[in-house]
């Protein structure tokens, strides 16, 4: 299997100036950043430097943008979108946010990455229960998910990409099952946003949040929150300052009255400059095709690391993730019989390659600009373990 030649990945990779030094496959950790979106930043903090405060509507009204962008990538509205931290943020809105009632439950996998367990764990001193769900091998067992939702389950929260096995989900049908329990559904869609389609009406997701930092290109402490508007008066606010107020621009009058929308949950000062780099880099996103109900971004990515994994079989790696349909995803865990996985990675690094070592295997994460030539260098690193 070979990579098309279809000139906008061409067009996208040259947007991305890591290439000029690496073969970088570690999305699912951190991202490089756009040149569009470095330069963004670049030019918030000449303002800054420059300008001071003198140009804050300017700032504020690119944060807008953001929040629009955000929305449009996953069918959301404007006021169903806060601007976060990060998803650990995001995950503690709900967590905190709930009117969680003793002998209450919620249901989540043993294999969530720890944001998406701690928070709920810390519910326990209320006298939540948490059943975790064991995930032995790479699928998760929505049998014994459905088995572990009852009359008093709040809620289940999963990720859409597992950062461990790469497993995808379908989240209209995780909700469906979430839903028809009589629970909320919260996804963790850091290792999916801004690669693969999502629309949260037509799923009917209740909760999300996505740091910006992954697929989304962006800079770390900038990510998205979604709450479906008629959950708004159910989510108790948490982390109240002047920004959650309807008027937050009135510092002479106190008035506990929330905005309503989302960005009630937003508090106080930004994250200015990391606000206004993610706005730059979804819109590069949504220009290359990104959106709700397709994503020419996601077939991409799916087309490169099928390529990597044909390619890695052949060279005698073991793929350690389904590649069967909407299973897949941009995560390619691997081991190489007789190499150690940080033995791989030592030897990537001194070759211009990036990418993870997770437990006992190695994290390829493969993004839309990566190429042929990017893959042959991978394939060096093999060959450099004895």
């Amino acid at each position: 299997m070979t990579f098309s030649n279809d000139s906008r990945w061409q067009s996208f990779r040259e947007a991305m100036p890591v290439t000029r030094k690496w073969a970088y496959f570690d999305h699912a950790a951190v991202a490089p950043l756009p040149g569009v979106t470095a330069q963004a930043i670049q030019s918030w903090c000449d303002q800054a430097a420059q300008e001071g405060d003198v140009v804050w509507l300017d700032w504020e009204r690119a944060i807008e943008a953001t929040r629009t962008a955000g929305a449009q990538l996953i069918g959301a509205t404007t006021d169903e979108i806060a601007l976060v931290a990060n998803t650990t943020h995001g995950i503690n809105l709900v967590a905190e946010g709930l009117d969680w009632k003793s002998g209450d439950n919620m249901v989540v996998l043993g294999n969530e990455f720890p944001s998406n367990l701690y928070p709920w764990l810390h519910q326990e001193s209320k006298g939540v229960e948490i059943r975790v769900i064991p995930v032995d091998g790479v699928e998760p067992d929505f049998n014994r998910i459905a088995e572990a939702l009852d009359s008093r389950t709040r809620l289940l929260s999963m990720s859409w990409v597992s950062y461990k096995t790469g497993w995808r989900i379908d989240p209209k049908a995780v909700a469906r099952m979430a839903h028809d329990a009589g629970a909320l559904f919260f996804l963790d869609a850091i290792q999916g946003m801004g690669v693969f389609p999502l629309d949260v009406r037509d799923a009917d997701i209740d909760f999300l949040a996505a740091d910006g930092h992954k697929w989304m290109l962006g800079p770390e402490g900038a990510g998205l929150f979604y709450v479906k508007k008629e959950l708004l008066d159910q989510l108790h606010p948490v982390g109240i300052g002047w920004n959650s107020v309807a008027g937050r621009t009135n510092f002479d009058k106190t008035d506990l009255t929330f905005r309503e929308s989302a960005a009630r949950y937003e508090g106080g000062s930004q994250n200015m400059p990391g606000m206004i780099g993610l706005g730059a880099s979804l819109q590069f996103l949504l220009n290359q095709g990104a959106g709700p109900q397709q994503s020419a971004v996601g077939d991409r990515v799916l087309e490169v690391t099928d390529a990597i994994c044909e390619a890695l079989t052949k060279a005698g790696a073991h793929i350690i993730c389904s590649r069967q349909g909407d299973e897949r995803s941009g995560i390619v865990p691997f081991q190489v019989p007789g190499k150690l996985p940080q033995a791989l990675r030592a030897a990537g690094q001194k070759i211009g390659v990036n990418f993870s070592v997770r437990g006992d295997f190695a994290r390829i994460s493969a993004h839309a600009y990566n190429n042929q030539a990017d893959l042959d260098r991978l394939l060096e690193t093999l060959d450099a373990v004895d």
